[in-house]
């Protein structure tokens, strides 16, 4: 394998190299490495070197392999399988290096782990495969080893920063001491950067050196004007970023709109060149019917043609002249006519507002219509609107004159006071009733104050000797005829006064209501003489 890539790699051609290792994969040699990798330790017996030197080539097969239409297996299956082999091998690798202190052991582990980094970097989404539950990166094994061994380290790590000049090897010594100083809380303070400034790996350097001198209060000048060129940088670079983005995205406007300017430039050239075309070959066909005229008519031919061509100037241009007049006349005319109903409805306007107003000013003030109702409840409006409707279609309205206006409204007016009158009277009644519920109130306490049957005397019992039956019948009575009022209808209380006090009427409400039972007895005849009681 390692004798087939040298011979592809130096062919001039780079593809030949390509197609060397796409054959191998194609052809089941790549996967047969991958099988001899896996074996168990005691299948291999012993032939460690053999099994690091296949490494090599696998892992240069698996960087800039084709694998055709077979790409999805390959990224999915072949090569998480090629870096658990790998892993696999390195990890038997370090064990015998550790139980044998083999040299050879740690030099083939450092091949395996040098194939390892070289598919990490070309494949970057294996990353996951070798970070995951069986392989994990060990950062916190400097807590595992001594203070000798972490002095060791460090002493080594320094020792290259000064004597190496290769950039990987500095890379490494730098990123060991960072690891050291975060986890074990070390103060490196003659560190200089002067020589490795420039080796690709300026950001972790800075980030060692912020670190070393984190126990310093204040920053030097030189150090906050780093930290301001750097800040400076940063925002360039955003800027830029945010400008390069933008023009990109206004980049395919831009495009399209050269593309319509371009297309209606062709178009309108290929217009003019068809209509040249055209007037070109009516001229050639005019000419060839000249051709095939005597000479003696050629002259009135033309005199002909010259006719019909003014008479079609003439006749469009008369044409164009009568449209142009008749569409301004009709515009005019428009015009007019829209200016005259304009101020035709202004003036209707004024003339319905002015007469609203003299005939609001003429109109007498309207009297608030108030009867003391609570209101109507919903069936009992409908039932009215109802009523009221039958009425209007059974008796439709016809024009009614002025004086039967006036009469109406006079019959309105009379009511109208008549029901002012009856409030009155309906206000005395109530103070009235209130004044015989007073006395009824002064009754009952003396009845319940009063001492026992045993022990009353003639003064006592005279001071019971009074109406309060009569009394008490006649506010049962009032109190129902004020429950009967209150449920009679509007219209019913505009007409003529009912004595709500008959006889008649008042056993009516009692059998109705239920009726009150009051001590005593007394005459309906007897009622009319409450109002005649001095209290």
């Amino acid at each position: 394998l390692s004798e087939a890539l040298n011979v592809a790699a130096t062919q001039t051609d780079s593809s030949v190299l390509t197609r060397v290792k796409s054959q191998l994969y194609h052809t089941g040699v790549l996967s047969q490495c991958v099988h001899a990798l896996s074996l168990d330790p005691i299948r291999l017996r012993g032939n460690w070197t053999a099994a690091a030197n296949i490494v090599c080539p696998l892992s240069s097969c698996c960087v800039g392999v084709d694998p055709g239409k077979h790409s999805k297996a390959f990224h999915r299956l072949f090569l998480p399988s090629v870096i658990d082999s790998l892993l696999s091998l390195a990890s038997q690798l370090m064990r015998r290096a550790e139980v044998r202190r083999d040299v050879p052991s740690s030099s083939l582990f450092r091949k395996v782990m040098d194939s390892v980094s070289w598919l990490l970097r070309a494949h970057t989404q294996l990353t996951t495969q070798a970070n995951s539950k069986q392989y994990s990166l060990c950062r916190d094994f400097l807590s595992r080893l001594s203070d000798d061994s972490v002095l060791l380290l460090l002493n080594e790590a320094v020792g290259q920063l000064a004597v190496s000049s290769d950039s990987a090897v500095g890379r490494a010594s730098v990123m060991l001491i960072l690891l050291m100083a975060n986890q074990l809380q070390l103060r490196l303070d003659n560190l200089l950067d002067k020589d490795w400034r420039g080796q690709g790996f300026d950001q972790d350097v800075d980030q060692l050196i912020a670190l070393i001198q984190s126990d310093r209060s204040t920053m030097s000048p030189s150090q906050v004007s780093t930290e301001h060129v750097r800040a400076a940088c940063v925002i360039q670079a955003a800027w830029r970023s945010y400008r390069t983005r933008r023009r990109v995205k206004s980049l395919s406007r831009a495009v399209s709109t050269l593309q319509r300017r371009y297309r209606y430039l062709t178009e309108l050239q290929s217009v003019c060149v068809r209509r040249q075309q055209a007037r070109r070959a009516f001229h050639q066909k005019q000419r060839q019917l000249l051709q095939l005229l005597p000479p003696d008519q050629v002259q009135s031919y033309l005199q002909e043609c010259e006719r019909r061509a003014a008479v079609v100037i003439q006749s469009f241009w008369r044409g164009f002249r009568e449209r142009r007049r008749y569409n301004n006349t009709h515009r005019n005319t428009l015009r007019h006519t829209r200016s005259q109903q304009q101020a035709a409805r202004t003036l209707q306007r004024a003339v319905r507002h002015f007469l609203q107003e003299r005939r609001e000013a003429k109109a007498p003030p309207v009297a608030p219509f108030w009867i003391g109702q609570k209101g109507l409840t919903d069936s009992r409006r409908a039932e009215l609107k109802t009523q009221l409707e039958d009425y209007i279609a059974a008796h439709p309205s016809s024009h009614v004159s002025p004086e039967e206006c006036q009469r109406l409204h006079e019959e309105v007016q009379l009511l109208l006071l008549s029901e002012l009158q009856r409030g009155e009277q309906r206000r005395r009644e109530e103070q009235r009733m209130e004044a015989l519920l007073a006395h009824t109130h002064t009754q009952l306490e003396l009845l319940r104050d009063a001492p026992p049957l045993s022990v009353v005397t003639a003064t006592d019992a005279e001071s019971f000797l009074s109406l309060s039956g009569p009394v008490a019948a006649r506010a049962r009575d009032a109190h129902n005829a004020r429950l009967q009022a209150s449920r009679l209808p509007w219209w019913r209380t505009l007409g003529e006064p009912v004595d709500v006090f008959t006889p008649a009427h008042l056993q009516d409400l009692e059998a109705e209501l239920g009726g009150l039972f009051v001590g005593g007895s007394a005459e309906v005849s007897k009622l009319t003489e409450v109002d005649g009681l001095n209290l």
